[in-house]
């Protein structure tokens, strides 16, 4: 895949998980990385990388609050006017239940994260893009972005959202060669799957074993994926291997099934 050298690259809760994984790769291709985070945790740990990386800019942020989106900004602005890529990928598993068990605050707090954080990140980052000429906007989605999700009906909602914001803003952006994009991630190995794992398994009052294996059977491959999976397809939509694509919604599954 191309190099990234000279480009500039902000990534939304960029201190762990998918967005760790995905600066990683942007780095190890030569681009300069902004990231932020709300966790002081994985914020200390990625500053020790920095010791070794004069490329890569972190700094602490609430993504959903806008006047601390507006902050970041103002300080990524002192160190650049122009960026080639935003990665909208703040986002929270929200809670797990059934409708009429669920609380509006948990509700409200889902979508406030995982849809009004992209568009307070996108708002600001256009006018960046814009001076550059041309780049590219990742959103993070999920496969419950494109199929329902029992149990999870704000988290899938917020996701169908960010969905539609891309297509919107590809069609919005294309006259400035502007490339919106959505990736949707199936069932990723990590943190935060162990926690839906295991509170659809205390909801059920299963094992978590055994819903494990059901989130693996819903692929036809059987597996998992993998954070540095999409930090390489992130990779491949920042770079000018990806200058015709534009409004599409790309699986990163394991080629889904299902959903329950």
């Amino acid at each position: 895949m191309s190099s990234l050298k000279n480009k500039k690259v902000i990534i939304s809760a960029g201190a762990s998980g998918i967005g760790w994984a995905t600066a990683k790769v942007c780095l190890d291709k030569g681009a300069t990385v902004y990231i932020c985070d709300i966790d002081e945790k994985h914020l200390a740990k990625t500053k020790k990388h920095k010791l070794n990386n004069k490329k890569l800019f972190i700094y602490k942020c609430d993504a959903s609050n806008e006047n601390d989106v507006k902050e970041l900004f103002n300080k990524i602005n002192k160190k650049t006017k122009k960026i080639d890529c935003l990665i909208n990928n703040v986002g929270i598993a929200g809670p797990t239940g059934t409708i009429e068990k669920l609380k509006s605050k948990d509700w409200e707090n889902t979508l406030k994260v995982n849809v009004i954080s992209h568009f307070h990140f996108s708002k600001l980052s256009i006018p960046m893009l814009k001076k550059n000429k041309g780049g590219s906007i990742i959103n993070l989605s999920s496969t419950a972005g494109i199929f329902g999700f029992p149990l999870r009906s704000p988290y899938a909602a917020s996701k169908w959202a960010v969905v539609g914001m891309t297509k919107t803003l590809a069609m919005e952006l294309g006259k400035f060669n502007i490339r919106v994009n959505v990736i949707c991630p199936g069932t990723i190995k990590g943190d935060r799957m162990k926690r839906v794992i295991k509170d659809k398994a205390k909801f059920l009052k299963v094992s978590k074993k055994l819903i494990e294996k059901e989130f693996i059977s819903m692929t036809s491959m059987n597996t998992w994926v993998y954070e540095e999976d999409i930090g390489k397809m992130c990779s491949f939509l920042i770079s000018d291997d990806s200058l015709r694509m534009s409004g599409q919604i790309i699986s990163i599954d394991g080629d889904t099934l299902r959903m329950h």
